[in-house]
């Protein structure tokens, strides 16, 4: 044996070696140290192979619009009152556009002064006067309500993502669609009830002062008093489990949000030993709540989540720190469930579930057995075919098909790749294309031994004429696979994953496997005869 052979050989080995233990987990991961579980992670399925729920959810991006104006609202007194300027009110209008009330065109000059330096998204609409006093209207700018629609679909896709990850479901998809639509799939997850409350959940978390002086009976017949709304708060009886909602009215305008938290966490109650979360504000939070609670000591202040209280207690004194607590009743997975919700953020706008399907485990077993007994009963025909055909260097092919099948199997392991179904069609296909390799190779060997070269020669002779036809072929379908790749979805992607390693796979073991094995034969024996 050759130096060549000899390096080539060992080469080979060690890729099948490599491969073997890479596979190892897939098929004996139970046996096998943590170790190498670890470095070597097991094949994983996909969501038609192994189950699991399919979403496509849609954000409401004009909600999204109406919270940036709120908060404008918000922006615009803090700036009204900073420059000292006197008015009445500010206040939302309809259509994406808010009013600032004051009592004079000194005022209102002033008005228009700061909005074309702050706020220059802001559109001057018209100038009416409402009795004694004159109101400026503003509307957000065209390009500014869509640039907050596209923002909108993108916090959410990343909210999503969070909250996903902290839920600790493996290899997840989430792809924005077209419009404001997410894709969202969840391979193998068990309790879809509990996903949906999660990933449906707004998650917005607001401070607002209560109205002491309103009366909730007025308020539930529509009698509210100016800037305040109805809400209701959650109370739960300790003895026997049941929740009320009591009415409580709030002022309008949100005090604080839970825009800047930092953490949260589930803590256990001293008292009723009942689970409750404490949240962390960031610096700029923290001193934002310890001016509020010092502003409105004795008065009740409302923690509301998704537009429902879930407590209202008193503030005693002023509250440093950047600590609070939400308590509400919770059972130990609704609390951790809120905790997730809170350090992931709130969705910048309500989402909508707009489809909905859940591939069950047994369901998912059945492709993979379909799958499975599609890839065996491929690889018998061809296995077949070529021992009928090629005699004995059929062999060569079928080795070589062998090594391909457990190369792409390995690659796929190694790089951490989801195997779908369209991903096992890949595998098919690629069967074909392999031996279709061997085919070109072993019809230029016959061309050779018909002209009445030897052996050794012919071989030589029809690798090196089929090796250009065989990478020409090969590369314009790998071209095809990862365009596929990149502008395909789901099951497109899966298929063009499977494809494009299987190519390279093929190319390896047709051209690279198979002379190796003839070279092993050849140096052993003098050949004259070919099998082929």
């Amino acid at each position: 044996m050759t130096g060549s052979i000899k390096w080539r050989a060992l080469f080979v080995l060690f890729c099948c070696v490599f491969a073997l233990v890479a596979l190892a987990p897939t098929f004996i991961g139970g046996s096998l140290p943590g170790w190498w579980r670890d470095t070597f992670p097991p094949i994983q399925k996909g969501l038609d192979l192994q189950g699991g729920m399919h979403l496509v959810l849609g954000v409401d991006v004009d909600e999204a619009v109406d919270s940036h104006i709120d908060a404008l609202v918000d922006q615009v007194e803090m700036a009204l009152r900073d420059k000292d300027i006197v008015f009445k009110r500010v206040e939302r209008q309809p259509g994406f556009s808010l009013a600032v009330t004051v009592y004079d065109d000194a005022a209102a000059a002033q008005v228009d002064s700061l909005m074309q330096e702050r706020f220059g998204n802001l559109e001057t609409l018209t100038l009416s006067t409402e009795g004694a006093y004159i109101q400026k209207n503003f509307r957000l700018a065209n390009q500014e309500v869509e640039a907050t629609r596209e923002f909108a679909v993108r916090q959410a896709l990343e909210t999503l993502r969070n909250r996903i990850d902290q839920f600790g479901v493996s290899e997840p998809v989430l792809q924005r669609q077209a419009g404001n639509r997410i894709l969202i799939q969840l391979p193998g997850i068990a309790d879809t009830k509990r996903a949906l409350d999660l990933l449906g959940k707004t998650a917005r978390l607001e401070f607002k002062m209560v109205v002491e002086d309103a009366n909730p009976q007025e308020a539930i017949k529509g009698n509210l008093p100016r800037n305040t709304e109805l809400l209701y708060e959650r109370n739960v009886n300790r003895a026997n489990g049941t929740v009320t909602e009591t009415p409580i009215v709030v002022e309008s305008r949100t005090a604080l949000t839970g825009d800047s938290i930092s953490d949260a966490q589930v803590r256990i109650s001293s008292q009723f030993n009942d689970p409750y979360v404490t949240i962390q504000f960031d610096a700029i939070g923290a001193d934002r709540f310890e001016k509020l609670t010092a502003a409105s000591v004795g008065r009740r202040m409302a923690i509301v989540l998704d537009g429902k209280v879930y407590s209202a207690p008193v503030i005693r004194e002023r509250i440093g720190g950047g600590t609070a607590q939400i308590s509400g009743r919770f059972t130990e997975q609704e609390a951790a469930d809120l905790a997730i919700v809170l350090r992931a953020g709130a969705l910048p706008a309500t989402v909508k579930i707009l489809e909905d399907r859940t591939v069950g485990p047994s369901l998912g077993q059945d492709s993979i057995d379909q799958g499975v007994r599609s890839v065996l009963i491929g690889a018998l025909l061809v296995i077949v075919a070529m021992l009928f055909y090629y005699k004995l260097s059929g062999v060569v092919a079928n080795i070589a098909l062998l090594l391909n099948v457990i190369f792409i199997l390995a690659i796929l392991a190694l790089f951490g790749a989801t195997l779908t179904l369209p991903g096992i069609a890949g595998i098919v296909l690629t069967i074909g294309m392999a031996v279709d390799a061997n085919v070109l190779i072993f019809e230029r060997i016959r061309e050779e031994l018909r002209s009445g070269r030897p052996s050794t020669l012919a071989i030589e002779s029809g690798f090196a004429k089929a090796f250009v036809t065989i990478i020409d072929a090969n590369i314009t379908t790998l071209i095809a696979a990862i365009v596929l790749f990149q502008f395909g979805t789901g099951p497109v992607k899966g298929f063009a994953v499977t494809l494009s390693i299987g190519i390279i796979s093929s190319v390896f073991t047709a051209v690279f496997v198979s002379r190796l094995i003839f070279d092993l034969v050849l140096s052993r024996r003098q050949v004259k005869n070919l099998s082929i």
